[in-house]
């Protein structure tokens, strides 16, 4: 019991902190610039600017946000996991509050550097929600969902819906902020390719005297299975046993010490995978 409220309290911690970066970033680099981040967020901040441009009142960050999360809060109870969304609810609200509460400050007015650094500050963010289990909210609930509930590939989807927000953002308010906007999610999205690798695939090909343990350290660290294949050495001609398992990218980094552990002449390769058909083990959201 205490063990898992010291797992919620330091989880509840890292949310926040991650919640206060970005509106942090919100308030400096993405208002600074006029830039325009991609999904729920981005939409939030285009209606705000309507509302402000247009219309002539300002209207707050928190309301708009949680109304277009409705929708996603939803699918995340019911399909994903009722703690991570949860946590992902308070991460919505808390990051609202903070732009609310934080007043704007300009760090630079140079665009490129605004772009470049608030994308990076926008990946970290997001990175160290995911590394404890919520999001941002928004996108990121449909983009879950349809990967592991529908086997669907949504990275086209999102990107067509950021492409309709940015060319809304640029015609309405100048299509440099726009071009701009886009180096700033190039930045943010390589940042969370580069420093959260769950959603990543490795295929690992063991050359192993120890197949069997090998196999069952790679079950019981990744839940993968793997596939035996007989193979035959160009040179010596001895029949050696080749273990196959594609494991998720963050399981490389115990998978490949613990098989070097067990068998320390095992020859590894360990090879990025684009694409997996077929049953793939994501572990679930709590």
């Amino acid at each position: 019991m205490k063990i898992e409220l010291k797992r919620g309290a330091i989880r509840l911690t890292v949310v926040l902190f991650a919640a206060f970066l970005m509106a942090l970033n919100i308030q400096t680099f993405v208002n600074a610039g006029g830039l325009y981040p991609g999904g729920v967020q981005g939409l939030t901040i285009i209606i705000q600017r309507i509302c402000l441009n247009f219309f002539g009142f300002t209207i707050y960050y928190t309301p708009i946000n949680v109304i277009l999360n409705i929708v996603p809060i939803y699918i995340g109870f019911r399909y994903i996991g009722k703690k991570f969304t949860l946590y992902s609810m308070i991460m919505v609200l808390a990051s609202g509050f903070f732009v609310d509460l934080i007043p704007a400050h300009i760090v630079t007015t140079d665009p490129l550097l605004i772009a470049v650094f608030g994308g990076i500050f926008q990946g970290l963010s997001i990175v160290i929600c995911l590394m404890v289990d919520a999001t941002s909210g928004g996108t990121d609930f449909i983009s879950i969902f349809l990967s592991q509930k529908k086997g669907v590939d949504a990275f086209p989807i999102i990107l067509a819906a950021n492409t309709i927000l940015l060319t809304i953002a640029g015609y309405l308010f100048g299509w440099d902020k726009a071009l701009y906007s886009i180096i700033f999610q190039y930045v943010s999205t390589q940042v969370l390719h580069i420093l959260y690798t769950a959603y990543q695939q490795q295929t690992l090909f063991v050359i192993t005297d120890k197949p069997a343990e090998v196999c069952d350290l790679i079950y019981k660290i990744s839940n993968h299975g793997a596939t035996l294949m007989h193979g035959e050495g160009s040179f010596e001609h001895h029949n050696r046993l080749v273990v196959y398992s594609v494991v998720s990218a963050s399981d490389t980094r115990k998978l490949i010490p613990a098989i070097k552990k067990i068998d320390p002449g095992a020859f590894i390769n360990s090879i990025r995978t684009d694409e997996v058909k077929g049953n793939f083990y994501l572990r679930p959201r709590d």
